[in-house]
């Protein structure tokens, strides 16, 4: 069924370095524990993947931000996981020990049974992505996402997270063709999920290569950059509706490598709070047909100092960034402000509003100064 026009386009704007009248602001994780309306959610759902896998619960808490704070964008409730569950590892979510793969991919018999898959068993995703468009009715854009194939790499070796990436590193540096082989399935595995995501109604799309920084340089760029290139080789460039479809990456710990990055056929790369934006803008985001919009990057722990202090390290990451591009008959450097990893769980909710308000105020500052010179 046809989904309702967008009143609020300023994040895919500004995805397509398109002049805005403010600085489009979202938060991964967004959807998630800070929130007492979340945890209430899944105690009703019983436990995370029952949260996870049923489309009105989905549906609920993607919106649940949406009503306390001025978002200019959504982002699907799902896990980075579900793809490596749907492939028959048995994902479990264990209270206060995170998510465990009850058959981790260690062997060469594991590696070869490995295959892209039967994307059905991953309906209730692009059910919830159907459902959260139409229960948005146009407020605001829906993002959708997928891990990195390196990030679901480490999960499905390790079988579990991990502190030191022991398993998965032996792998790569002991057997790099079982590891190659890994990260091939997995690459075609997150596109098909992807394409799936953008069928149902997804208008923009996010790879999140949460352990790409914990990789040695040179391993990176063969272990994880070329198979982010692979997924995004094979995107859908528009969604059903004939509107492009923009493709975020972002790399935690990633700075290191942003030249490179830079060259991905993506048109935003997300940054950590390490790296410096009008940096970044100097080196990626500027001029060319390959410049990219840029996302973030405010340190999650600025947003337990109190909310005057948040505001001033909104204002600085904003000034950091640089003159805002106001020529709307042309494409230009362009901002999505977020954090520089996921907000934490023990945020307090009062000052994720102090932070939008804030990004919205100075931005709109930062313009109006702008016209008046």
């Amino acid at each position: 069924m046809p989904f309702a026009p967008l009143k609020n386009d300023t994040f895919l704007r500004a995805c397509r370095r398109q002049a805005t009248d403010h600085t489009p602001v979202w938060l991964m994780r967004q959807a998630g524990r800070y929130l007492p309306e979340y945890v209430a959610t899944r105690a009703k759902a019983g436990s995370f993947m029952g949260l996870a896998t049923n489309v009105d619960f989905a549906t609920e808490v993607t919106l649940q931000p949406l009503e306390r704070f001025p978002l200019d964008a959504a982002i699907l409730f799902s896990d980075i996981l579900t793809v490596p569950d749907a492939m028959g590892l048995g994902l479990s979510f264990e209270a206060g020990e995170g998510p465990r793969f009850a058959r981790p991919v260690r062997d060469e018999a594991a590696v070869a049974a490995l295959a892209v898959p039967d994307l059905e068993r991953l309906r209730y995703v692009f059910d919830a992505v159907a459902s959260i468009r139409r229960a948005l009715a146009g407020r605001v854009p829906l993002i959708g996402f997928s891990g990195s194939p390196w990030t679901l790499a480490c999960y499905m070796v390790e079988g579990a997270g991990s502190s030191d990436y022991r398993l998965v590193k032996s792998m790569l540096y002991g057997r790099p063709d079982l590891m190659h082989r890994i990260l091939a399935v997995n690459a075609d595995a997150v596109a098909a999920y992807l394409n799936a995501q953008i069928d149902a109604g997804a208008q923009a799309v996010m790879v999140f290569d949460s352990w790409g920084g914990v990789l040695a340089d040179g391993a990176f760029q063969d272990f994880s950059l070329a198979y982010t290139a692979r997924v995004l080789a094979q995107l859908k460039r528009h969604g059903p509706d004939g509107q492009d479809v923009p493709r975020v990456v972002f790399t935690k710990g990633g700075g290191l490598w942003l030249a490179e990055m830079g060259a991905l056929d993506c048109e935003v790369l997300g940054l950590d709070w390490t790296v410096n934006l009008g940096a970044a803008r100097a080196q990626v985001g500027e001029h060319g047909p390959r410049a990219k919009a840029l996302q973030g990057n405010l340190d999650p722990n600025v947003l337990f100092a109190p909310p005057e202090r948040i505001e001033t390290e909104a204002r600085k990451v904003l000034d950091s960034f640089g003159v805002p591009h106001t020529d709307a008959a042309s494409p230009g450097p362009a901002h999505i402000f977020n954090l520089g990893h996921g907000i934490s769980q023990f945020t307090p909710p009062e000052h994720v509003a102090a932070l939008v308000g804030a990004v919205h105020a100075h931005s709109r500052a930062l313009r109006a100064a702008q016209a008046g010179r």
